[in-house]
């Protein structure tokens, strides 16, 4: 099978909209932050594994934190979008940490930090 065959990106897109709503209604546990958003989801073909890419907005510590409560409720979770989705296989999770939003901020903070520059120059 393709790996962006049509299928797979609706049972990505399916398993991404699942977890967001897990994650953010049903999980409990105090280490995760109030501000985790699901920023991708790449499953594999089979239907047996699944990165999760999870952005928490906050320090470190707030992301360790994060990522070490998602770790620890990974079977919940799991448990739960089996009984939410009807796959074939439920896919297990392994939560990746995604610092591209906080980059990006960075990226545009020094492109306008040096526009700032030129237009100080001229």
């Amino acid at each position: 099978m393709r790996k962006n065959s049509h299928r797979m990106t609706r049972v990505n897109e399916e398993v991404k909209m699942e977890l967001s709503a897990i994650i953010q209604r049903e999980v409990k546990d105090p280490r995760i932050d109030s501000l985790v958003s699901v920023v991708a989801v790449d499953t594999t073909g089979d239907l047996k594994e699944c990165k999760v890419y999870i952005s928490v907005l906050g320090d470190d510590l707030k992301r360790s934190e994060t990522m070490e409560g998602l770790r620890s409720s990974g079977s919940f979770i799991r448990r739960e979008l089996a009984r939410r989705l009807n796959l074939r296989n439920t896919p297990n999770l392994h939560f990746i940490m995604d610092t591209s939003i906080e980059r990006g901020i960075e990226m545009s903070k020094l492109i306008q930090d040096v526009r700032l520059e030129d237009e100080n120059d001229n």
